[in-house]
C-alpha cells in the first residue's frame, strides 16, 4: 500500500504539474513537447531500457496478446452497440459506433503504461511493455484502428501516407536499434546520462499527458464513453488476464500484461477520432474519463495480479 501511495503521488503529481502548465502555457507547448519526445526523447529512452531489461524466450507473446486485447475490446464494443440497439431501439451514429469501438480496443501502453510499469515492476521485465507496445498496440492503432475509421468516418484518405507514418515512427527505429546496442559496452558515464536522459523523458511524458487533458472539457459523452471504458478497463484484462497462465505467463510478467492491458483509452483515439470525422466528443470524454478511472482500478489488478 506504501508503494502504492507512493505511485499515485509521483504519477499524480506530475500529472498535475502538466495539467497547471497546460492551462497557463500556450496551447503549442504541448504539441512541441509531444513532438520532441516523439523524435527524439522516447526513441532515446527505449534504447536505455532495453540496455537493462532481460529478453527471455517467451517475450514474443507480448504483441500476440495485445492483438488478442484490441480484438477482444473491438468485438465486446460491438456486441454491445448491438445489444443497444437491440433493447433500446437506438442505433447510434456511424461515426459515434466507430468512437466507441476505438476507445475499447486502443490503449495508453506508451506514455502512460511505461512509466507504471517502470514504478511498480521496475526495468528488468520492461522490455515486455516495449514488445507488446511497439509490436502489437502501435500497428493495431495504426492498422486496425484506422482501417475500422475509414470505414466509418468520411473522407477519402491517402492510404499510402498511413504506411508511412507507421514506417518513419522513430519509436520502432529505436527499438530495432537498442536491440542491437544492448550488447555494445560504452563508458561508464556515458550510461549513467544515458539512464538520467531516459527518466526525465518518462517525467516529461507525465507532464505532457496533464497538459493535454487541460485541453480536454468535454463530458456530454459520459454515458456512452462508460461503456467502452468497462470493457478497455475491465472486462478485457480480467478475461484475458485470467488465461494468462495458460502461456506460462505468471509474477512480474503477468502483471506487466495486465496493466497494458487495463491502461485508459489511448490518445492516438482522439487523433484519429479528428482525421476521420469521428465522434470527437465521445473520443475526449473517454480520454478524460478513463485517466480517472484508472486511479480506482490500478490498485484493483496489484490485488488481484
Amino acid at each position: 500500500m506504501t508503494n502504492l501511495l507512493e505511485l499515485y503521488v509521483k504519477l499524480g503529481g506530475l500529472v498535475l504539474v502538466g495539467f497547471i502548465l497546460g492551462r497557463k502555457l500556450p496551447v503549442t507547448v504541448p504539441t512541441h513537447l509531444g513532438q520532441f519526445l516523439f523524435w527524439v526523447g522516447v526513441p532515446i529512452s527505449i534504447v536505455s531500457f532495453l540496455r537493462q531489461s532481460s529478453l527471455s524466450g517467451q517475450i514474443w507473446i507480448a504483441p500476440a496478446i495485445a492483438y488478442l486485447a484490441i480484438l477482444l475490446g473491438a468485438f465486446l464494443a460491438w456486441l454491445a452497440i448491438k445489444g443497444q440497439a437491440y433493447f433500446r431501439n437506438t442505433v447510434p451514429q456511424q461515426s459515434t459506433q466507430a468512437s466507441l469501438i476505438l476507445a475499447a480496443m486502443l490503449g495508453n501502453t506508451g506514455y502512460l503504461g511505461f512509466p507504471i510499469t517502470l514504478a511498480i515492476v521496475g526495468k528488468e521485465y520492461f522490455a515486455w511493455a516495449l514488445f507488446y507496445d511497439l509490436l502489437g498496440s502501435f500497428p493495431g492503432t495504426y492498422g486496425l484502428g484506422v482501417l475500422l475509421a475509414a470505414r466509418f468516418g468520411g473522407g477519402i484518405h491517402n492510404h499510402w501516407q498511413i504506411a508511412r507514418a507507421i514506417l518513419i515512427n522513430p519509436a520502432l527505429w529505436g527499438f530495432g536499434f537498442g536491440l542491437l546496442f544492448r550488447q555494445v559496452t560504452i563508458p561508464t558515464v556515458a550510461e549513467f546520462w544515458l539512464e538520467k536522459f531516459a527518466w526525465s523523458v518518462v517525467t516529461l511524458s507525465l507532464m505532457l499527458i496533464g497538459m493535454r487533458l487541460a485541453l480536454l472539457n468535454s463530458w456530454r459523452s459520459l454515458p456512452q464513453a462508460g461503456m467502452s471504458l468497462g470493457i478497455k478497463m475491465l472486462l478485457v484484462p480480467l478475461i484475458l488476464g485470467s488465461i494468462l497462465p495458460l502461456f506460462g505467463l505468471t509474477g512480474p510478467i503477468a502483471k506487466i500484461i495486465v496493466l497494458q492491458m487495463a491502461m485508459p483509452p489511448a490518445f492516438a483515439t482522439l487523433v484519429i477520432a479528428e482525421t476521420f470525422n469521428l465522434d470527437r466528443d465521445l473520443a475526449v470524454t473517454a480520454l478524460a474519463a478513463g485517466a480517472i478511472v484508472l486511479l480506482v482500478t490500478l490498485p484493483v489488478w496489484l490485488w488481484l495480479f
